[in-house]
């Protein structure tokens, strides 16, 4: 006959056990009213054999002080997955008398049937067997097909009305034992379909609790384990006391050979405080006497200050009038051009007129050879266009003479402009009112 995986028996069992529970406490509760309260039998058992279930196949967790193998590890991982889990878990936390991860598990499962959600958060973490193997053995009900089934089990727990008091009940030091009492039954009330099926039930549960007791077997030897590595975490702490107390003394004897050190340094720190003292008055004395000489050099730098100052200020008064006093010069040489230009214009004009004066001059000298009539008539023209042509030759001149005295003049001006900005005394202006051309 082949060898039964043990833990194949283990999720047989606890899987049965499951049924038999959800099962017993539907119809309890449907015979009673489907109301029920903390302290009905039914209802205990059913949280002790969750309890069991998901147990089982829980990995160990090393801590500094002791092992910890607890269900609330997966449960508070359901609000990350569920939103609506939120609420419970935050109640759990906010209960004052829970000291310990097992009794925070214990209100989350006693809460979340009386919401109705537990078939809802148990199938969302199942789902996730990634996560869950961060907390389970490979093997674990929870891993295998016998968790989805009683997950599958729990929504007929729907139709039942818990009225749970969780903030008064003591969860944290409550024993999870199963009482397999309740589920055996009188063989006179029942077929012999039903004690068959009874009588494998109970093999069933004998099965299971062969295997419980395997179970803490397991954990007495390796709780023995522990004691031994802590007998050795004693012995070793033992010794280290032994070498911290050498240390202690070892250092007492230097911290006395260090306060001896301490006084001789005291002591020679005081002598050159006293030195150092006697210095510091003669250099107060002497920074005293060199600072009297550095106020007098102080308050005379400070009135050479202002002088250079007041010597400043002058300079810059004096290019503001030389500056305004080159723009009207600028101003006058502007006027000058202009008017150069103008009798130039008029110099042009007259040339022009001059020309004309030429060809009637020349037009008529060729009639005058034509007609001797009138000679008398022409030379009298011709007289007349000549002493007309003389006084236009001198007007020309005069402007000539004009233009040359203009630029003589402008160019008397430039250079006394120059000579005055170049002199060292304070130079003497002439403005030119009155320009004749």
């Amino acid at each position: 006959m082949a060898v039964k995986d043990p833990t194949a028996v283990e999720r047989a069992n606890l899987l049965n056990m499951a049924k038999l529970s959800i099962k017993g406490l539907i119809e309890s509760a449907l015979s009673f009213g489907r109301t029920l309260d903390s302290d009905y039998p039914p209802l205990q058992q059913f949280f002790v054999v969750m309890e069991h279930c998901l147990k089982h196949g829980l990995k160990v967790r090393k801590s500094f002080l002791s092992y910890n193998k607890t269900i609330w590890g997966p449960l508070e991982l359901v609000e990350k997955l569920y939103p609506e889990a939120e609420e419970i878990a935050a109640s759990v936390r906010d209960l004052p008398g829970l000291k310990t991860p097992l009794g925070r598990a214990r209100a989350w499962l006693r809460l979340a049937l009386m919401q109705k959600k537990m078939a809802d958060y148990l199938r969302c973490l199942i789902i996730q067997r990634d996560l869950l193997s961060e907390f389970y053995e490979y093997h674990a009900l929870m891993m295998e097909e016998e968790g989805a089934v009683i997950v599958g089990l729990l929504v007929g727990l729907n139709v039942i009305d818990a009225n749970l008091c969780v903030k008064g009940e003591d969860l944290d030091s409550q024993v999870g034992v199963i009482d397999f009492s309740m589920y055996l039954k009188n063989e006179e009330d029942v077929g012999n379909k039903e004690r068959n099926v009874q009588i494998a039930a109970i093999l069933d549960q004998k099965n299971y609790v062969e295997e419980l007791n395997r179970q803490l077997n397991s954990t007495v030897s390796s709780l023995h384990s522990r004691v031994d590595s802590l007998e050795k975490s004693n012995t070793r702490l033992i010794e280290e006391l032994a070498i911290a107390k050498n240390n202690i003394i070892k250092l007492q004897e230097e911290n006395h050979q260090l306060r001896s050190e301490n006084k001789l340094i005291l002591m020679k720190t005081q002598q050159h405080l006293e030195v150092t003292k006697v210095d510091v008055e003669t250099e107060l004395q002497t920074y005293k006497q060199s600072r009297q000489g550095l106020d007098e050099m102080y308050n005379e730098a400070r009135r050479q200050l202002r002088e250079e100052s007041q010597l400043r200020q002058d300079v810059e008064n004096e290019l503001m009038v030389q500056v305004s006093m080159k723009h009207e010069i600028e101003l006058a040489m502007k006027l000058l051009e202009k008017d150069i230009h103008e009798k130039q214009d008029t110099l042009i004009g007259l040339r022009q007129q001059l020309e004309d004066v030429k060809a009637i001059n020349i037009e008529m000298y060729q009639k005058l050879q034509g007609s001797e009539e009138g000679v008398k008539e022409k030379n009298e023209i011709i007289g007349r266009l000549e002493e007309k042509t003389s006084k236009i030759t001198a007007a020309m001149k005069r402007l000539e003479q004009s233009d040359k005295d203009l630029l003589t003049q402008t160019r008397t001006i430039a250079m006394s402009f120059v000579k005055c900005a170049s002199s060292d005394t304070q130079p003497q202006y002439k403005l030119v009112k009155d320009i004749s051309f």
